[in-house]
C-alpha cells in the first residue's frame, strides 16, 4: 500500500535537508548573477583563491565554489526518504568541518575562503550536524513496522513475534 507523501508525512530530517539543499541551490545560482555577486565579471575566477569576486559582498566564490554549491543541491532529492536526509546531513556536515579547516590553516589554495567563509563554513557545519542529532532518533516512516533491533533480528532469520 503506497503512502501519500505530503508535506505532513515528511521527517524532520527530510524537511531541513531540502531546506538545505534549496538553501544551497541558491547560493549556487546566486554566485553567478551580477548584483549579487560583486565583481562577478572581473574577478570571478574558474577556480582557486586570486578571485575578487564575493556572493553578498561577503563570501569568496570562484566558479568552481559556485558549482560545489549547485551540487550540495543534492539535498533536495535526498530529502525523500528519511535515511537519505540523515545521510545528507551528516556527511555534509562533516563536509563543512573539513572546509572550516582548511579554511583555518590556510590550505585553499585551491578554493576561495576568507574570514567570513570560515564563519558561514563552521555555522553550516553545526547546523547540519545539529539537525541531524535533533533528527537521527525520530521514527522512519519508510519503514513502518519494524524498529531497529526488529529488523535487524529479521535479517539474522529470527523472525519477532
Amino acid at each position: 500500500m503506497a503512502r501519500d507523501h505530503n508535506d505532513r508525512d515528511k521527517t524532520l530530517a527530510q524537511k531541513l535537508a531540502f531546506l538545505f539543499g534549496v538553501t544551497f541551490l541558491l547560493a549556487g545560482i546566486g554566485g553567478f548573477i551580477p548584483g549579487i555577486t560583486t565583481d562577478l565579471y572581473d574577478g570571478l575566477e574558474i577556480a582557486g583563491n586570486d578571485g575578487s569576486s564575493e556572493l553578498l559582498g561577503l563570501f569568496k566564490v570562484s566558479v568552481l565554489h559556485n558549482i560545489v554549491h549547485a551540487l550540495f543541491a543534492i539535498g533536495i532529492l535526498m530529502a525523500a526518504t528519511h535515511r537519505g536526509a540523515l545521510k545528507y546531513l551528516l556527511y555534509s556536515g562533516i563536509a563543512y568541518i573539513v572546509l572550516f579547516l582548511i579554511g583555518l590553516v590556510n590550505a585553499g589554495d585551491w578554493v576561495p575562503i576568507n574570514g567570513a567563509d570560515d564563519y558561514l563554513h563552521i555555522g553550516l557545519a553545526l547546523g547540519l550536524l545539529g539537525a541531524w542529532a535533533a533528527s537521527k532518533g525520530a521514527h522512519d516512516p519508510d519503514h513502518a513496522g519494524h524498529v531497529d533491533g526488529d529488523r535487524d533480528r529479521n535479517r539474522a532469520g529470527t523472525e519477532t513475534v
